[in-house]
């Protein structure tokens, strides 16, 4: 068996899937291992490295999309008989195009970009895999009539009630009956605006913004208003001429650890919001899916104005795993009961089977051990990704030290950006320009990185380049 030399030092090293990658990479490369050469089964490896099952299955699915391995089902995986070593492999692999399409759905389908940089999401070797794997064996002892339905509008109730116990605990008093299921907090943005909102009328939202909520708001025919994001919140001046000039009838906020920033809300700059909220009875949709993310003390909107004109977001995407589409929002009785009859007239209920899963999750997974675990990896994460665009000299917006994200600017015209990010993909890295995220898809040189993605040694040869000229 091949045995690898893995670092553990998260402050300095590559994710450990990126380690495994390169390991097998460099051993096909030298011929230590050969073309048809069994690799060690998934569950081998990971007992003979103390590495999760997830850890190993991601990187061998990378090892796959280069050209390296070939995965057969009943045999394993083994070297790729042809050519494709690691020196071919780069000429072989043919990077996606860079279209609309691509990003909004092919990308989480896309396994051949080896660094994803620009990605929303945690590496799958950080899911709590004990708690996970508890909660599915627990799953599997219930009973097949308890799933023989569609299950409740609003979701299971045992969830429900907890989420509402936690909301409680952050200074929101609410009960179960202020609280839907819904499948993945972006659904939850979905109902909204088909409750709430019809064609033609005025929003506004961050700029930069959440990229999927800007294709929900779209599509549903609604006039887009930007007010700039700012490390401290939204710029309240300019919300305030907006406000005046547009009358939106809603107004969507990333509370904590925003996407793509990374910044969260000061105090001051919430309490504005909500009374020009109040003055123009603009609803205010706080889409806050980071939370458990960020440091205590972030203001909450919901608690601070009590639901009568905020509707709150949440989810699990974060924190246990986005491959559960689990998410939430928490509204006043009677605002939730036409969200919920919207949830049936487009999809009929969520998944029950699901929602029982992240139930146990956070009841019996070690779910508040395995929080603080990902906080802490995060925060070094973020050191080490920040130490990189330092070195290069690049313009950070924030260094918030928490969360999945850094927003930074490239030393290049903003119009340049989309060919940057084209030219990445060539060399098998995917960039988040600032154009996804804004709601005029205006050029930008500002850059979404995500830190957990950003430690390979490549991404930054190549952002060096960018900075040179080369590129």
């Amino acid at each position: 068996m091949i045995e690898l030399q893995l670092e553990r030092d998260r402050r300095a090293a590559p994710t450990l899937v990126e380690q495994v990658v390169q390991g097998f990479a460099r051993a096909i490369e030298a011929q230590s291992l050969r073309a048809g050469a069994l690799l060690p089964s998934v569950r081998q490896l990971a007992q003979s490295h103390e590495l999760s099952t997830f850890t190993v299955t991601e990187a061998y699915n990378r090892l796959v999309s280069m050209g390296l391995v070939v995965a057969r089902r009943g045999s394993g995986y083994r070297v790729a008989a042809r050519a494709q070593s690691a020196r071919a492999a780069p000429t072989d692999w043919q990077p996606p195009s860079l279209t609309a399409t691509w990003l909004l759905s092919d990308v989480f389908a896309d396994h051949s970009v080896p660094i994803k940089a620009g990605g929303g999401w945690l590496p799958n070797e950080w899911i709590n895999e004990t708690g996970l794997q508890h909660a599915l064996r627990a799953m599997s002892r219930v009973p097949a009539a308890r799933l023989g339905d569609y299950g409740h509008p609003y979701g299971f109730a045992p969830l429900r009630e907890r989420i509402a116990e936690q909301l409680d605990r952050r200074g929101l008093p609410v009960d179960v009956s202020n609280v839907l299921l819904t499948q993945g907090a972006t659904q939850g943005l979905d109902l909204i605006v088909r409750t709430l909102l019809r064609a033609g009328d005025a929003v506004i939202v961050e700029d930069p913004g959440y990229c999927n909520l800007l294709q929900i708001l779209k599509l549903a025919g609604l006039v887009v208003h930007g007010v700039p994001r700012t490390p401290a919140g939204v710029d309240t001046d300019v919300l305030e001429a907006l406000v005046a000039q547009h009358k939106p009838k809603a107004i969507f906020v990333n509370t904590t650890l925003q996407n793509p920033t990374g910044a969260t809300f000061g105090m001051s700059a919430a309490f504005r919001l909500l009374q020009i909220a109040e003055r123009q009875r603009m609803w205010v949709i706080e889409d806050d899916v980071s939370r458990e993310l960020a440091p205590s003390g972030a203001p909450l909107f919901a608690a601070m104005e009590g639901l009568q004109r905020v509707l709150y977001v949440g989810g699990f995407s974060k924190t246990v795993t986005p491959g559960l589409r689990c998410g939430y929002v928490v509204a006043e009785r009677a605002v939730l009961r036409e969200l919920a009859r919207t949830k049936m007239a487009v999809g009929l209920t969520s998944s029950e089977a699901i929602e029982r899963i992240v139930d146990k999750v956070l009841l019996e997974g070690r779910y508040a051990r395995h929080v603080e675990a990902v906080n802490e990896r995060l925060k070094l994460a973020h050191a080490t990704v920040e130490e990189r665009l330092d070195s290069l000299g690049l313009e950070l917006f924030h260094r918030p030290r928490a969360g999945l994200f850094l927003w930074a600017r490239l030393p290049i015209e903003a119009e340049r950006a989309g060919e940057v990010a084209t030219a990445a993909l060539q060399h098998g890295i995917w960039l988040a320009p600032g154009s996804y995220f804004r709601p005029d898809d205006a050029p930008s040189a500002w850059f979404r990185f995500n830190a957990p993605y950003s430690t390979d040694d490549a991404l930054w040869r190549f952002i060096e380049r960018v900075g040179q000229g080369a590129i």
